[in-house]
């Protein structure tokens, strides 16, 4: 299956790209995925207990299944005044 990633702020900057392309295997969460992106780029572990994630655009638990076509957002926390 093919979804597509979209990483903000830090993590855009961790991984060099705003959006990617990530083919998963049937049954995948969005752990799934980001386990998968953390391996290919270590400084994203940093923020695994504090980021929000997203799947087609409404927040979503890491358990949630992931399936052909969606979209996961992975967003840090934001700070601010």
């Amino acid at each position: 299956m093919r979804v597509t990633v979209r990483l903000f702020a830090r993590l855009r900057d961790i991984a060099g790209a705003a959006e990617m392309p990530r083919e998963v295997s049937n049954g995948a969460t969005i752990a799934t995925v980001w386990r998968d992106l953390a391996g290919e780029f270590p400084g994203l572990s940093a923020y695994e207990r504090s980021m929000s994630s997203a799947l087609n655009a409404d927040y979503a638990r890491m358990d949630a299944e992931v399936h052909d076509g969606d979209e996961i957002a992975f967003l840090p926390p934001v700070s601010g005044g």
